[in-house]
């Protein structure tokens, strides 16, 4: 049977097609580029933030100070044009102080500049082979002891510029002669500093309408400013910012020093630039989701294209003598809560700051040391977070969080990060091979209780217990754990098998109480079973490695003799075994988990929200594609998900009761027309003749009648197109299960009980497309309208964990907001 093709196929491009396509097709005119107003005014506020912090960041690594602005530009620029993350803005980090400051004392700084580069190339290596993500895989702890230790060996250092003074090589010889430093503090710098710390932690609590207005200047550039007027104004003799000419900056040379020592100072510059621009992105990507828009414009980041642009910020940034890159969260959190709407306010900061390294000389020569080292001073200390702290202790790794960060301070950066990843490892190993079993009475019945996850190592602990459990009695198995090799699912199983072959009763429960399904019975075929049977999926693949229960059908046709023909598979596949077998296991593992919910609503009757309409199709499992149970939807199934007009149902008034019975019976709230790919009734419409419909033979053509709506409403001009988001429809059976949703919608409305409900604002209607092969379900856009349609069915997104619990979702962005401003 051919498909006879609307003739709506041949002349659509000249009356509808362009609205059909509007949406996808491209802009008239030139392209033009455009400056959002939200993204100047963001990347304004970036500049004046990311400006001291540059000068500062330079200042406590020991490198010109030049190195901090080009650096800044730079990431701005080239990692804002490159990378993967549009709003993440990069640039000189406080967490790459430490390291840079050891390398430039070691090797100078040219060679900083060429190991800088040789990381840059590293990373771009890295983004090559996608391993981006795998630099989540580090465990919060370990990452957060890494910057607090990077913190306080900032604060540390810069303590003695704070003071007057000159600080040393490592964070040990700072707090040895910090004492020192003290008898010989210069009242001069310490006052200034003292002015910088307090401008910078009171601004931000400014009260009052007036505090709000003014708390938009950010506190660095307040507390930079106001230092150096007052630096300015008394006539304070402190060492200030010397910028020299541009012309004599250094650039890089060859490396020079030990190969092992240059190679592991690039992979120290990989290592923590990476992993802190990949961490920073994704604190982003859940700032720019918790703002009032939700992002809707913003793109998330990509990480590998991240890596990709952070890479190639390092080779320029090390080639024109700048500091090393990396994502700055402080920065980041700056640029999204002023709006930023692209990667242009990233770039545009980096212009700004470009423009002031040429025509602000002047005024930079006169800010003070001891202001630029405070504020350093005070963003290591925020560094070590408190909200780090509680978290990693609640998750019990504060061990791992405490000696990443004496290693980092006592060590190296290299050498702490060493020791945080052997101990989490050894935390992980002693976790899972930490079980404790203990067995009481509860209500009468013994309780064996596991806490821990259950491997092969707790076997013979288990077995023990187990078999010390009174037999015939009624025992309740409490698992508290999240993991369960084969080795304990064999021991728990096989003495579950014996325990009931003995007249006793097995209930295994999660922590909470809730029973889960037991294990079930071994069998003789189990161990060359394939472990097959998942949810889900057709009766033939829940069959692995089962014999046909005794006395069945199966069974007696074997008893015939060996010589019986065998059944086909097809005949198999059909018998009714199937179904028995399928019944049993939900009364083995189903029942038991819906029997109160299902005695409840024996008791209370049924009060579904929904009328759910849809085809008779085998491949829709309605429960499956809304994660529904029982009491929810008020189901009718027909073929093609007909709905007919009032007074043409031809002798069958099924669909009609039922609609009647939901809306004035059952009082639904909203009733849901849904098609679906490949439907065969749509099929048999496109090809069928005329004569077919008009003069039907059989009931099933007789049923077909009430799609022929759809079938004139597709090849209408007077109505769109129906069309999923994005694309046009595949073809022309595609096109009808479309069009066939929406004026099934249509008919619905006709039916005056539905008709009276609508206009009460007490019931809405819902359309939804379900594609078979894709897995995906489409939902029709504008049927909360009373007139009209949108025709545009919208992919339905996977719904995320954290919009189930608002307090999660808050405490999830102030963790997010800590981290950044940590960072």
């Amino acid at each position: 049977m051919t498909l006879c093709t609307p003739a709506r196929k041949t002349t659509h491009h000249k009356t509808n097609r362009s609205r059909a396509q509007r949406p996808h097709g491209p802009p008239g005119g030139p392209r033009r580029f455009r400056i959002a107003g939200a993204d100047l005014s963001a990347s304004v506020a970036v500049f004046l933030i990311a400006l001291p912090l540059s000068l500062g960041i330079a200042l406590a690594t020991g490198a010109p100070l030049q190195s901090g602005l080009v650096a800044a530009a730079v990431g701005g620029i080239v990692a804002g044009r490159f990378g993967g993350s549009p709003l993440q803005v990069s640039g000189p980090a406080a967490g790459l102080t430490v390291v840079t400051a050891e390398l430039i004392q070691r090797y100078g700084w040219r060679t900083t500049c060429a190991i800088t580069v040789l990381a840059g190339l590293a990373q771009l290596g890295l983004s090559a082979l996608r391993v981006a993500r795998s630099a989540l895989a580090v465990s919060p702890a370990i990452v957060h002891g890494m910057l607090a230790g990077i913190g306080v060996t900032i604060a540390l250092a810069q303590l003695h510029i704070v003071l007057g003074g000159t600080p040393q090589s490592s964070a040990v010889d700072n707090v040895l002669g910090l004492p020192a430093q003290l008898a010989r503090i210069h009242p001069s710098a310490l006052a200034i500093s003292a002015l910088t710390v307090t401008v910078l932690l009171s601004w931000p609590k400014l009260p009052g309408r007036a505090g709000r207005v003014v708390r938009k200047v950010p506190a660095a550039l307040v507390a930079v400013a106001g230092a150096t007027a007052v630096a300015v104004v008394a006539g304070l003799s402190v060492p200030r910012v010397d910028l020299p000419s541009w012309s004599s900056h250094a650039l890089p040379g060859l490396p020079e020093g030990p190969v092992l020592g240059i190679a592991a100072g690039v992979l120290t510059i990989t290592l923590v630039t990476s992993v802190q621009s990949l961490l920073s992105a994704v604190a982003v990507d859940k700032l720019v989701a918790a703002r009032a828009d939700r992002g809707r414009s913003v793109p998330r980041s990509h990480l590998d294209r991240e890596l990709a642009g952070q890479g190639a910020a390092n080779v320029v940034s090390g080639a024109l003598g700048g500091l090393p890159v990396a994502g700055v969260a402080v920065r980041s959190v700056a640029n999204v809560s002023a709006g930023a709407v692209s990667r242009t306010s990233t770039m545009l900061h980096g212009l700004w700051i470009v423009l002031a390294a040429l025509l602000l000389v002047p005024a930079l020569d006169l800010i003070p040391l001891a202001a630029l080292a405070a504020l350093v001073m005070v963003v290591g200390i925020q560094m070590v977070s408190i909200t780090h702290i509680r978290t990693v202790t609640r998750h019990r790794e504060v061990v791992v969080y405490a000696v990443t960060l004496a290693g980092v301070v006592l060590v190296g950066i290299l050498e702490g990060v060493a020791l945080g990843i052997a101990v989490a490892i050894a935390v992980a190993l002693h976790r899972l091979a930490r079980t404790r079993i203990s067995h009481e009475e509860r209500d009468g019945n013994p309780l064996l209780h596991v806490r821990g996850q259950l491997t092969f190592l707790a076997v013979p602990r288990l077995s023990r217990a187990l078999h010390q459990l009174p037999q015939g009695s009624h025992v309740v198995v409490e698992l508290d754990g999240s993991f369960m090799d084969h080795a304990a699912y064999e021991t728990l199983s096989e003495w579950t098998s014996g325990h009931l072959a003995r007249g006793g009763t097995v209930e295994t429960t999660g922590p909470s109480g809730a029973r889960i399904a037991e294990p079930a019975p071994a069998t003789a075929s189990d161990s060359a079973a394939p472990t097959c049977c998942r949810p889900w999926t057709p009766w033939h693949n829940h069959q692995c490695g089962e014999l046909p229960a005794e006395g069945s059908t199966a069974s007696r046709e074997g008893s015939e003799g060996p010589d019986a023909p065998a059944e086909p598979a097809e005949t198999r596949r059909t018998s009714g075994l199937h179904l028995a077998s399928g019944i049993g296991k939900f009364q083995r593992n189903t029942a038991p988990l819906v029997r109160d919910e299902l005695a409840r609503l024996a008791r209370e009757g049924q009060r579904p929200s929904q009328l759910f309409l849809t085809c008779a199709d085998s491949r829709l499992v309605t429960s499956m594609i809304t994660s529904s149970g029982p009491g929810d939807l008020f189901t009718v199934r027909n073929v093609g998900n007909l709905v007919p007009l009032p007074g043409e149902e031809s002798g069958d008034d099924s669909v009609a009761a039922a609609i009647e019975y939901a809306v004035d019976v059952l009082q639904v709230t909203s009733i849901t027309v849904c098609g679906h790919s490949g439907c065969g009734a749509m099929q048999a419409l496109l090809g069928s003749g005329p004569d077919d419909l008009a003069a039907p033979r059989t009931p099933l053509r007789r049923w077909l009648r009430h799609g022929r709506p759809s079938l004139e409403r597709m090849a209408s001009r007077r109505h769109a197109w129906a069309r999923i988001s994005g694309r046009l429809p595949a073809d022309a059976v595609e096109q009808l299960c479309l069009t066939n949703v929406v004026q099934q919608l249509e008919h619905l409305r006709a039916y005056e009980s539905v008709a009276r409900r609508l206009a009460e604002g007490s019931l809405t209607l819902h359309g939804v497309y379900f594609h078979v092969g894709e897995a995906q379900a489409y939902l029709l856009s504008g049927t909360d309208e009373v007139h009209s349609y949108d025709d545009v069915f919208t992919r339905v997104m996977p719904t995320a964990l954290a919009e189930t619990d608002g307090r999660e979702t808050q405490a999830g962005e102030a963790d997010v907001r800590e981290t950044a401003r940590a960072s």
